[in-house]
C-alpha cells in the first residue's frame, strides 16, 4: 500500500476517534455488566436463590467475555474490529433486554450469560486491540483512555440501575438498560478503525512521505508468542490476579447491606470504583509510558493487595469508598497497561489476536473468583476467606512479574522463524 502525496495533516487526528468508539463500546458494555451487583439482591430474592448461585451468573458473563477473546480477537486482525464491535453490543442489549423476561433463574444464566458475555467477548478485544496500532508514542495514554470507559460506566450504569429498579422494578430497568446498549453502543462503534494505513496515515498522525510505501505491521505470530516465557508468566499473573479481580464488583454492595449501610449508599460503592478506575486509566496509563509498563503491572498487582487489606478490616461507609477508590485506581491502571504491554512484547501484527489469548487467563479466574466468593459467604455468613485469598493472589502475581526478564524482546516480523 502506497500514496501519491502526502495528506494534509488534519486537526484531530482520526486514531482519538477510534479511541472514543472504543471508549464508547467499554462503557456500554462493562457498565452494563457491573450494573449486576445492584440486581442481585432482586434477584437472589424473586427466585429465592442462595448468594452463591446468583453470582454465578456473573461468573459465566464473565468467563464469556474474557474467554471469546481468543475468538474475536484473531477475528478481529482478519475482518476488521467495528463488525465485531457492532455485533457485540446488539448482543449485549439483547441479552439484557432477555433477562428482563426471565421467568427463572436458569432464564437469566441463559440471557444474561450467553447475550452480556458473548456481546462484551465480540467487542472488546476488538476495540481495544485497534486502538493499539493507532498509536506508539503515546500508546499508553491512549489505551488508557480508551478503557477508561469501563471505569465511568462503573461510575454511572449502577446509580442509574438502582434508580431504575427504584423506579419501574429490575425487570424494566433491564429493558431500558438493553435499548441504551444498542443505541448507544451500535452508534459509537461505528468509529472504530482497525488500522491506519487504510486512511494513508501513520501510527500518533506523523505525516507520511510520497510514494513511500506505508510498513506492515510487524510482530510475533500467536503460536510464537504464547510459547514464549513472556507470555506464559504475564498469563500466570493473570490467572492468579483475576480470581479475586471482579470480587468486590458482585460483592460489595451487599457486604455493604450486611453492615448496616444504606442501600442507595451502597450502590454508591460501585461509583467510587469507577471513579478511582476512571483516574487510574487516564493518569497510570501516561505514567506507565514513562516508568516502563512491565514495572507499572506489577505495582498495579501490589496496590490491588493493598487496597483488598482496607476492605477486609472496613464496615463503615467512609472506610468502603476509601477502598473502592483506591482498588478502582490500580484497577483501571491494571487494564490500561495490559494491553499496551503486549503491544510491547509482542508487536501489533496479531496484537487482538495475542490479547484474546492472554485474556483467557481472566476468563478462568472470573468464572472462579466472584461465584466462589458468594459460596463462601453462603457457608460462613463472612468475606474475610475470600478477601484474603485475593490479597495473596494478588501478591503471587506480583512476584511472578518481579521475575519475568526486565530487557525487551525483539519483535519479529512476519514470516521470520521462531
Amino acid at each position: 500500500m502506497s500514496t501519491e502525496s502526502v495528506p494534509s495533516n488534519p486537526r484531530l487526528f482520526h486514531g482519538w476517534l477510534v479511541v472514543a468508539g472504543a471508549f464508547a463500546v467499554t462503557f456500554v458494555g462493562f457498565g452494563s455488566a457491573y450494573t449486576f451487583s445492584a440486581f442481585l439482591e432482586s434477584l437472589q430474592r424473586d427466585f429465592a436463590a442462595s448468594r452463591g448461585s446468583v453470582s454465578l451468573v456473573f461468573s459465566l458473563a464473565g468467563f464469556l467475555y474474557f474467554g471469546l477473546g481468543i475468538v474475536s480477537g484473531p477475528l478481529a486482525d482478519r475482518w476488521g474490529s467495528r463488525s465485531l464491535a457492532i455485533i457485540g453490543m446488539v448482543l449485549t442489549g439483547l441479552g439484557l433486554i432477555f433477562a428482563g423476561m426471565a421467568g427463572s433463574l436458569t432464564q437469566v444464566y441463559l440471557a444474561y450469560g450467553l447475550g452480556v458475555g458473548l456481546g462484551v467477548g465480540c467487542s472488546y478485544v476488538p476495540a481495544v486491540g485497534a486502538v493499539q496500532r493507532w498509536f506508539v508514542k503515546r500508546r499508553g495514554f491512549a489505551s488508557g483512555l480508551a478503557v477508561s470507559g469501563i471505569g465511568v460506566g462503573t461510575l454511572v450504569m449502577p446509580p442509574l440501575a438502582a434508580v431504575l429498579i427504584e423506579a419501574f422494578g429490575w425487570r424494566q430497568a433491564y429493558l431500558v438498560l438493553g435499548c441504551l446498549a444498542v443505541v448507544v453502543g451500535v452508534g459509537m462503534a461505528l468509529l472504530i478503525e482497525n488500522d491506519p494505513r487504510d486512511r494513508g496515515l501513520s501510527p500518533d498522525g506523523d505525516p507520511v512521505q510520497a510514494g513511500v510505501p506505508l510498513a506492515q505491521p510487524q510482530g510475533f505470530s500467536v503460536r510464537e508468542a504464547i510459547r514464549s516465557r513472556r507470555f506464559i508468566g504475564l498469563y500466570a499473573a493473570c490467572v492468579f490476579c483475576s480470581f479475586g479481580l471482579f470480587v468486590p464488583f458482585v460483592h460489595l454492595v451487599p457486604y455493604a447491606l450486611d453492615h448496616g449501610v444504606a442501600p442507595a449508599s451502597a450502590v454508591l460503592l460501585l461509583g467510587m470504583i469507577g471513579v478511582g478506575s476512571t483516574a487510574g486509566r487516564f493518569f497510570l496509563g501516561g505514567l506507565a509510558d514513562r516508568m516502563g509498563r512491565q514495572l507499572a503491572l506489577l505495582a498495579m498487582f501490589a496496590g490491588m493487595a493493598l487496597a483488598l487489606a482496607i476492605w477486609a478490616v472496613s464496615t463503615g461507609l467512609w472506610a468502603l469508598a476509601a477502598f473502592a477508590f483506591a482498588y478502582g485506581v490500580f484497577y483501571g491502571g491494571f487494564v490500561a497497561i495490559l494491553p499496551a504491554l503486549v503491544m510491547d512484547y509482542f508487536g501489533g501484527r496479531n496484537v487482538s489476536g495475542i490479547i484474546g489469548v492472554l485474556y483467557t487467563s481472566v476468563a478462568f479466574g472470573t468464572l472462579v473468583g466472584p461465584s466462589a466468593a458468594g459460596f463462601a459467604f453462603d457457608f460462613s455468613r463472612s468475606y474475610m476467606l475470600p478477601i484474603l485469598a485475593s490479597i495473596c493472589a494478588n501478591m503471587v502475581a506480583a512476584g511472578i512479574m518481579a521475575a519475568l526478564p526486565k530487557a525487551s524482546l525483539p519483535v519479529r516480523s512476519a514470516g521470520q522463524p521462531s
